[in-house]
């Protein structure tokens, strides 16, 4: 049960990776997917790319709570997250490969480089006020060889993330290092979602679970 002027935060995306995140740092959310279509979407930077679509996520979902509502403690606040990750490499923007043959194209071109993952964070105070950001992690990928790339995309896992790849699944072990916050490469950067939430005079600390 939530106490009389506790903070609800609304994630508005369907990634257990970002939920697992929030979880393990003691936040326990609501998940309201927001449906928009990611593809119709497009900008002239990575970095304006995942923010627009962080926005647009956050902003959809806030509107339908607007309308629908969610259970809210009296005298509390509700707030919207809405996220969305990129990979820039070689100049170009990856998001969700299109299909196996394509991540396994994308892993010939980027085994031993490294690119950088860019994830966008918006985020909505319903009474009316939303700040947002981006954060961004060099990644450094491994020499991998044909048979660990064709084992990797047959699991499943590349083509459902931004870049084909994960760093808290089967894919760690194909990152060597990266150069920034881990969470970034996961899906949620939990430090900037804190400065975030300072921004709008939320402490994190008051969304940890009762």
């Amino acid at each position: 049960m939530r106490t009389a002027g506790s903070t609800t935060l609304v994630l508005a995306s369907a990634s257990p990776a970002r939920r697992a995140l929030l979880s393990a740092a003691g936040i326990d959310v609501e998940v309201v997917v927001s449906g928009v279509d990611e593809s119709a979407v497009s900008e002239p930077t990575p970095q304006e790319l995942c923010f627009t679509l962080a926005r647009m996520k956050a902003t959809e979902v806030a509107r339908r709570l607007g309308v629908e509502g969610i259970s809210v403690s009296p005298g509390g606040r509700l707030l919207v997250l809405g996220c969305d990750s990129v990979l820039e490499f070689d100049g170009q923007v990856l998001g969700k490969p299109s299909d196996a043959d394509d991540a396994v194209q994308r892993w010939r071109a980027m085994r031993g480089r490294s690119g950088v993952l860019h994830t966008g964070h918006y985020l909505i105070d319903l009474a009316g006020v939303t700040v947002g950001a981006v954060g961004s992690t060099t990644v450094h990928f491994a020499e991998l060889t044909d048979e660990e790339i064709a084992a990797y995309v047959a699991s499943g896992e590349p083509l459902h993330v931004a870049g084909a790849f994960t760093i808290d699944g089967l894919g760690g072990p194909f990152v060597e290092r990266i150069e920034g916050d881990h969470g970034t490469v996961v899906g949620l950067s939990l430090p900037l979602l804190r400065h975030l939430l300072d921004d709008l005079g939320v402490r994190l600390t008051d969304l940890w679970k009762s």
